[in-house]
């Protein structure tokens, strides 16, 4: 199997799936309008029960809570026929009106099954520990796989060929939760960072797998070309690559993206896409990375070439 042959294939394959993502992101944080939920931003949820001869439908509930002065309505019916309601902050006083005046509107009984706020100060507290700790982990990844590499030629280029690929997964994410929004409303809030978190450590975990193979290999078959050697290290844990990741992980998200209600399918979803994202940039993008490096192949990416007389 010649997987590196087609290394510039893989990248064109994941440039079109980042690149409109980012593209949406750009262009809502150019409107001032990112897909933050309370977690980052700071506001309320109240999720209730509405139980009535007519049960109202997510547009009205948006209209009579908008129409009471709450800024940043958004209202969400889940599966089991409750609503979600987000929203900007609002305190125990502003809930029991907003449940007065449903009650009145509906005519239905209502019942509170949650209801939480989280003040604009600890959102941006969120944000920046989140930024902190995805900037920690890249520069441990680094440092730890060029000191485990150290007797491996050129190991820093192992550690920043991970960074390279675990930012590929990263902005996979991303461009998925950006479609997300655009199409079905997703948020990002902490369950979106726990799910970005387990998919960098994860990532990480694969690509360290892989190069291991590539260092024994480096060893072993000192006579290949380098290109050669990475592609058949590839090959030896490509089936432990996808079974691992298919047997123990990929299809449970599976099922808790069918069967775990709406309030877990946006992070199960994530966590499936971004899992099986670090499994393909670590055949796909990590290694063939290395290779481009070793070859050096950008001094001729511009270059013409030779017409055939």
């Amino acid at each position: 199997m010649n997987i590196l042959g087609k290394r510039y294939l893989y990248f064109a394959i994941s440039l079109i799936i980042i690149i409109p993502g980012l593209v949406i992101l750009g262009v809502k944080a150019a409107q001032n309008n990112l897909p933050l939920s309370i977690d980052f931003t700071g506001g309320s949820m109240l999720e209730v029960s509405i139980e009535g001869a007519a049960t109202p439908q997510p547009a009205d509930i948006h209209q009579l809570v908008a129409e009471m002065g709450t800024k940043d309505v958004k209202v969400q019916s889940t599966e089991s026929g409750d609503f979600l309601i987000r929203s900007s902050f609002i305190d125990e006083t502003t809930r029991d009106q907003i449940i007065s005046a449903m009650q009145e509107e509906f005519g239905a009984a209502i019942t509170i099954l949650r209801f939480d706020s989280v003040g604009p100060s600890i959102g941006k507290q969120v944000t920046s520990n989140a930024t902190i700790a995805v900037g920690v982990a890249a520069l441990a990844i680094l440092l730890y796989i060029t000191i485990a590499f150290r007797r491996v030629q050129h190991a820093f280029r192992y550690g920043l060929c991970a960074i390279i690929a675990m930012i590929h997964d990263v902005a996979i994410v991303f461009s998925l939760v950006a479609i997300g929004s655009l199409l079905l409303g997703w948020e990002m809030d902490a369950l979106f960072l726990t799910a970005l978190l387990t998919v960098i450590g994860f990532s990480v975990q694969d690509k360290i797998v892989v190069f291991d193979r590539i260092r024994e290999n480096t060893n072993l078959l000192r006579r290949l070309k380098f290109e050669t050697l990475v592609n058949h290290s590839i090959v030896q844990t490509l089936q432990r690559s996808i079974n691992t990741q298919l047997m123990t992980v990929e299809f449970l998200l599976f099922a808790l993206a069918l069967f775990g209600g709406v309030t877990l399918r946006e992070f199960a979803v994530i966590l499936l896409v971004g899992l099986l994202s670090g499994t393909y940039s670590s055949i796909f993008i990590a290694s063939p990375i290395l290779v481009v490096w070793e070859n050096k192949e950008w001094r001729t990416w511009f270059r013409r070439k030779p017409q055939a007389v």
